[in-house]
């Protein structure tokens, strides 16, 4: 109540208009062996697309995993992905011992343990590859630093008489030049040619831009003078100099400009390929651009470039990293072109060999993830290949049982080694397998279970892959989130089809299929004209209960999300009849919804003097009983077809033929 001392009209407001909020429940989770890519972060995918530019390409190692994302993206657009961190990972770097960095919060802040890098002081060169693997072996960066190292006119002369085709330039001063500088012989043959080695005083050149590998297009004269330019010059428009904001500010050549670029075409399949160029960035700690945005080098690489960190600044440079005002920034001795190709890092996406992941590894990447339902909301989480060296073991399996058993707000989806039905050509023994392999997982109505591998065509790398159906099947219900609700079943001709699958590695008859089904293994089969489909809605649970289907376990979650989350508008209340009545009131709307849309057949909310006794008050404590009737779907069929005779009225043999 509001006190007024006099007169006067106060006005209060009280929110009785919560309501209980319908919440996504298509979100996958999944870890991932990968060419590149943050680790001991989660990263939410959209596409395809974005997997390949965030993750790389699938390879011969780690394509079970690459295919088990990419299968759910074809039925959903938001897939959280955490990558594997194996042993010896680390960023490929210009110089020194290589580092682990292992995300952008790692890069700034560091873990406790190493880092930050944003000091200048892991003495690994002027920059390192943004995430590791061996990807990075492929990265080359330039900087540019003064309008001399963009071109200089007149540099040298020629020593000698070149005679046509040949592809040596004597010089009076090689020093001058960089491997890779544009030149042009003045008064010459008009041709500009590129510098590939220089050997003392001899610089081997091609002509530019052309491709053909000669030298003179015709013979030079002695004592010609040498005009040179940085190679990329071209895909600037001027030479760096000095900022309007050190200008302003009495600071002089600040400038440089950057290119980062794929120098063993390992990355776009295109040697020397150009993947990033930043113009006219600032040595200056606090220079800004014309519109405000920063413009210091270091800060826009890390803001703006997807391929590298900066690291430090190059040897001998002076004042780099200083604010503008009143400093002369002074490039390196020589022609003020700093070149950094990388290396150093070793393939991290490998299921064989040194670099292999082990399982402990592969827990503990789906464990920091997704192992707090507070953290990382999931409704999905597909488990991938089911071993890491495809052995057969079941340890990944009861891992991911436990996972979702503990967090109880999700699924997992789960298939047999590929071991059990990839190239097993008797399909007694494919059942056999796979029974035996989901016999060994304990009863969980938060498991979901199928029967194998699909072949899918891999068009990355132009291949047949053979790929765990437990992406497919967590796209499914994502799907059906999408075409109707999570408590309508994943499973047959109209949702369960499988995308993307040109054939599977164990296609179950009738009768196999019997066995799987008792064994709370939901078959994938192939249909001749109806496409490839989940034929079942089977969780794993063991004993006959409504938990033991698809829909009703997902019906729950949802139900148990959304009420939850509207529940703790009842925290810090008064437990009395206003506030249960209130709360009644928010429910019970939601859940006449849900039986709208065929979810429930019937409700009841109890939240009363019944289950809030005294003794609950007194507690501190609320409660509220929800009794559901779910709706079930059709798992059996039965078509009964009667012959009669022509004069028998149908009203005289209908209840009696049973």
């Amino acid at each position: 109540m509001v006190d007024l001392v006099s007169p006067g009209v106060a006005v209060r407001e009280v929110d009785l208009t919560t309501s209980v909020r319908n919440e996504p429940t298509s979100i996958g989770g999944v870890a991932i062996l990968a060419q590149k890519g943050p680790v001991d972060q989660v990263v939410t995918i959209e596409s395809e697309e974005q997997l390949v530019n965030i993750f790389g390409k699938p390879n011969t190692t780690n394509h079970q995993y690459w295919f088990s994302a990419a299968s759910f993206l074809m039925y959903s657009n938001t897939l959280k992905v955490s990558r594997i961190l194996t042993t010896g990972a680390v960023n490929a770097c210009q110089s020194g011992t290589a580092i682990l960095i292992k995300n952008d919060n790692h890069y700034e802040y560091g873990d406790g343990t190493t880092g930050p890098f944003t000091d200048g002081s892991a003495a690994v060169g002027i920059v390192s590859a943004r995430t590791a693997g061996a990807w990075g072996n492929d990265l080359k960066v330039e900087y540019c630093n003064t309008a001399d190292g963009y071109s200089q006119a007149a540099k040298t002369t020629t020593s000698g008489t070149i005679a046509i085709n040949i592809a040596v330039v004597p010089l009076t001063s090689a020093t001058d030049f960089n491997v890779g500088d544009i030149i042009y012989l003045q008064e010459a043959d008009g041709q500009k040619y590129r510098i590939t080695v220089i050997a003392g005083l001899n610089a081997t050149v091609v002509r530019y831009p052309t491709t053909t590998a000669v030298g003179m297009a015709s013979a030079i004269a002695t004592a010609v003078n040498v005009d040179r330019e940085w190679r990329y010059a071209d895909q600037f428009d001027k030479a760096p100099g000095t900022s309007q904001f050190a200008t302003d500010r009495g600071g002089v050549d600040d400038e440089l400009h950057i290119i980062v670029i794929d120098e063993d075409s390992g990355i776009t399949g295109v040697e020397g390929e150009i993947l990033e160029k930043y113009d006219s960035v600032s040595k200056a700690s606090d220079a800004l651009t014309d519109n405000g945005n920063d413009n210091y080098y270091a800060d826009v690489l890390f803001a703006q470039s997807s391929y590298v960190y900066w690291m430090d600044h190059p040897l001998g440079a002076t004042n780099w990293g200083s604010a503008a005002k009143g400093v002369t920034f002074t490039a390196p001795a020589g022609l003020a072109v700093e070149s950094a190709s990388l290396g150093a890092a070793t393939a991290q996406e490998g299921v064989g060999g040194a670099t292999a992941a082990t399982e402990g590894q592969r827990q503990t990447a789906y464990t920091d993830a997704f192992g707090d339902p507070d953290t990382e909301d999931v409704n999905m989480v597909i488990a991938g290949p089911a071993s890491i060296d495809d052995a057969g073991a079941t340890t990944h399996g009861v891992f991911m049982t436990d996972l979702v058993e503990k967090r109880k707000d999700c699924v997992a989806t789960i298939s047999p080694d590929r071991s059990d039905v990839v190239y097993v050509v008797n399909s007694y023994t494919q059942t056999t397998n796979v029974k035996g392999y989901f016999d060994a997982l304990g009863s969980s109505s938060y498991t979901v279970y199928d029967s194998g591998y699909t072949k899918m065509y891999d068009r990355y790398n132009d291949v047949y892959r053979y790929v765990p159906l437990n992406g497919h099947v967590a796209g499914c219900m994502a799907r059906t989130d999408a075409t109707n609700d999570p408590w309508w079943s994943p499973a047959g001709t109209v949702r369960g089809q499988i995308r993307g699958s040109v054939g599977l590695a164990f296609n179950p008859s009738q009768t196999e299929r019997d066995t799987l089904y008792r064994a709370r293994i939901n078959p994938v089969v192939a249909f001749p004209g109806e496409g490839t489909m989940l034929f079942g809605d089977k969780t794993g649970l063991a004993r006959n209960s409504a938990f033991s289907r698809i829909n009703v376990r997902r019906l729950f979650l949802t139900v148990e999300e959304a009420i939850k989350l509207a529940a703790r508008s009842v925290l810090f209340e008064f437990n009395d009849q206003f506030t249960r009545d209130n709360f009644k009131a928010m429910v019970d709307p939601y859940l006449r919804d849900v039986q709208a849309r065929r979810g429930i057949v019937d409700f009841l909310t109890v939240c009363d003097e019944s289950n809030n006794t005294a003794q609950v008050i007194d507690n501190n404590e609320f409660r509220a009983d929800f009794y559901i009737k779910p709706a079930r779907s059709i798992n059996f069929i039965t078509l009964t077809f009667i012959a009669t005779r022509s004069g028998v009225d149908f009203t005289e043999v209908v209840g009696r033929t049973g």
